[in-house]
């Protein structure tokens, strides 16, 4: 996440140059996708614990 909001404010700041604004839009896009992947798998567990029969 930490990595993620570096590239939106060097983004927003105009920190990042045109030729480095794909590769660094490429490795916020991974990384959404990095973090949407663990947290469907996370929702998936919990909801599994949840829904468990309880001793």
């Amino acid at each position: 996440m930490k990595r993620l909001q570096e590239i939106v404010t060097q983004i927003e700041n105009g920190e990042t140059d045109i030729d480095s604004l794909a590769a660094r839009l490429k490795e916020a896009r991974q990384l959404v996708d990095f973090c949407r992947e663990k947290l469907t798998k996370v929702e998936t567990e919990v909801k599994t614990l949840l829904e468990a029969p309880k001793p």
